[in-house]
């Protein structure tokens, strides 16, 4: 069975830094591409940036680049997302996704249970 878990979220002052971590287990993830999403209260699921594993190249939201940044684990069924210079409107919860790419939801196949960023002001 596939398993995604994302794990680091927390609270963070405006500014601050947080790395998120997305451990893969339960088949081999070099073909997918990583997504992450976040899902602030009241709002609807919205991507954030994605990694193509085989080719550890990246994509991101508008709203987020130059601030995250997607990588790999030495271990190959580890994604990070470094999230730097956090501001109010990045608090959401945080979901990693693995599938065919893309910017849309239903590009991904499987997914983790969301860890939580609060960035406080």
């Amino acid at each position: 069975q596939v398993q995604l878990v994302e794990s680091g979220g927390g609270l963070v002052q405006a500014g601050g830094s947080l790395r998120l971590s997305c451990a893969a287990s339960g088949r081999t993830f070099s073909s997918y591409v990583m997504g992450w999403f976040r899902q602030a209260p009241g709002k609807e699921r919205e991507f954030v940036g994605v990694i193509m594993w085989s080719e550890n190249s990246t994509y991101y939201a508008d709203a987020v680049k130059g601030r995250f940044t997607i990588s790999r684990g030495n271990a190959k069924n580890t994604v990070y997302l470094q999230m730097n210079s956090l501001k109010p409107e990045d608090t959401a919860v945080y979901y990693c996704a693995a599938g065919r790419g893309g910017t849309r939801r239903s590009e991904y196949d499987y997914w983790g249970q969301g860890t939580q960023v609060t960035v406080s002001s």
